[in-house]
């Protein structure tokens, strides 16, 4: 007999990964983050579906948004493969492999940019041979 190995669809992977944006984002706004953006980049990376960038108002703060985090994702059983950042609590990032969290104080996150780095017209505006030419 055959028997064909069954796959999870996308489908429940996609409804699984926007509940876990949804909380995160529930999650910040209660905890009072600052301007809390939500970037779709499956069309620029494979590493992560989404990134949820949010700005804490100290480091006490910023640390305390990821404790809220951490705490509401796993009512729903979903579990960060990594956290970075605890220490300083200056840009806490918390992985959740389709959903990445960064966690910033407001002057690191002007600094790095990252909605910039991540926007999606980025890709419209191709390098040329010339840009890419260096001069030793």
């Amino acid at each position: 007999m055959d028997y064909m190995t069954r796959r999870p669809s996308t489908t429940s992977a996609d409804d699984r990964t926007m509940r876990l944006s949804s909380l995160i984002r529930t999650t910040l706004e209660d905890a009072k983050a600052i301007d809390i953006c939500q970037l779709d980049v499956r069309g620029l990376t494979d590493i992560t579906d989404y990134m949820v960038i949010a700005s804490g108002t100290s480091h006490r703060h910023v640390h305390a948004l990821s404790n809220h985090i951490c705490q509401a994702t796993v009512t729903i059983g979903a579990r960060p493969i990594g956290i970075e950042g605890l220490e300083e609590n200056e840009w806490i990032l918390i992985d959740f492999a389709d959903v990445v969290v960064h966690l910033l104080m407001p002057n690191t996150r002007e600094f790095y940019s990252l909605e910039k780095l991540w926007d999606s017209n980025l890709e419209e505006s191709p390098a040329t041979d010339q840009d890419n030419k260096v001069d030793f």
